[in-house]
């Protein structure tokens, strides 16, 4: 199984919020974690992706909720991509985070190598889901689909 990311926009209080299910995967690790957003945050991380790296040091990120107990947050999710090579190469980080107690807490963290092409794709495929008119978005390194079924 090739890397991946998908996101299955599920029906809710559209157009302002969005209820989205991430499964993602490095090859090695895999994570699946049931998120709620601000309908904007879609389009906001792609303008953010869109044309990464312009410099070393950056970073996009999209992150929600909390892992601090006293915040009392369902969940926490993180999605950051930053450069790691002066060649461009850079690392795509998630973080999924249930925040229940044992025995049903589910934590994973891992990274996606890719190149600053395979980050446009993303920002495309970022900017065309916040349209809020396909179900699923699907990243692969090297490609990459939106689909209007579940």
């Amino acid at each position: 199984m090739d890397p991946f990311i998908q996101i299955t926009r599920l029906p809710y209080d559209e157009p302002y919020y969005v209820r989205l299910v991430v499964v993602a995967s490095n090859e090695r690790a895999q994570g699946k974690l049931e998120i709620y957003a601000n309908a904007s945050d879609l389009t906001t991380f792609a303008q953010q992706l869109c044309g990464f790296p312009k410099r070393q040091e950056d970073e996009a990120l999209w992150e929600l909720g909390s892992e601090k107990p006293e915040e009392r947050f369902a969940f926490y999710f993180r999605l950051r991509v930053k450069q790691i090579a002066p060649n461009g190469q850079c690392a795509v980080e998630l973080r999924l985070n249930n925040n229940a107690m044992p025995p049903d807490r589910e934590v994973v963290e891992f990274s996606i190598p890719a190149l600053p092409a395979d980050l446009d794709r993303l920002a495309k495929l970022f900017d065309e889901f916040g349209k809020l008119q396909h179900a699923v978005l699907v990243w692969k390194v090297t490609d990459g689909e939106l689909r209007k079924d579940a």
